[in-house]
């Protein structure tokens, strides 16, 4: 099978993962997007996709697999999408997102590393809010905590938490490294401003 292409090195260092919507402080009938609660949400102002970078992005929802984990109490379908302007910038707010040109597909998972990027809101619940600990600015999942997408598991081996610009700088995050998942939410922050920052929890495959 033909390896998915991994972005220019020099892409990776521009990479920016814009992932910190807000809910809608009422609903709105003109609102499509929703939260895990069902309430109506929208994207930060200014981060909103234009519809060409929506069409390049190629953002599926749902590709018939489960992102779980079970310590979070997180069960969410497993979408897809393509880093877009060297953006990462997930359109809904109740799946997961494999990014399918940076690292490797599922199907080489014990070959190289897996990238998925979900939401979290402020103002509601999105994927990242289960993993997320706004206090601490810190990831809730415990050292060995299982991530399992499919018939893949991975353990939790640790966390960071980055500044949204300087995520592509962290280089150690997209080298060649065999059976990892890097995980990317927005981290929420206490005063409930703007998230500035990613959550990264990175985990081995073990099976």
């Amino acid at each position: 099978m033909e390896r998915i292409a991994t972005i220019a090195v020099a892409a990776v260092a521009a990479l920016l993962v814009v992932i910190g919507a807000w809910r809608l402080l009422a609903p709105d009938d003109d609102v499509t997007t929703r939260d895990l609660n069902g309430d109506p949400v929208a994207l930060e102002p200014g981060t909103v996709p234009t519809d060409d970078q929506l069409e390049r992005m190629r953002a599926v929802d749902d590709e018939g697999e489960r992102f779980r984990v079970p310590e979070a109490d997180l069960d969410v379908p497993l979408g897809g999408l393509d880093v877009v302007d060297n953006t990462i910038n997930p359109p809904g707010f109740t799946s997961a997102y494999l990014v399918r040109n940076l690292g490797v597909p599922l199907d080489e998972a014990a070959e190289g590393t897996v990238y998925v990027v979900m939401h979290s809101l402020r103002g509601g619940v999105g994927p990242g809010n289960h993993l997320i600990d706004v206090e601490s600015q810190s990831s809730r999942l415990e050292q060995g905590a299982e991530i399992v997408i499919g018939d893949h598991t991975w353990l939790v081996t640790g966390d960071l938490t980055v500044a949204k610009f300087d995520l592509g700088a962290q280089g150690h995050l997209f080298d060649e490294s065999s059976g990892r998942l890097v995980v990317i939410t927005c981290q929420q922050r206490p005063d409930g401003s703007a998230a500035v920052d990613n959550l990264v929890i990175t985990a081995q495959l073990v099976a």
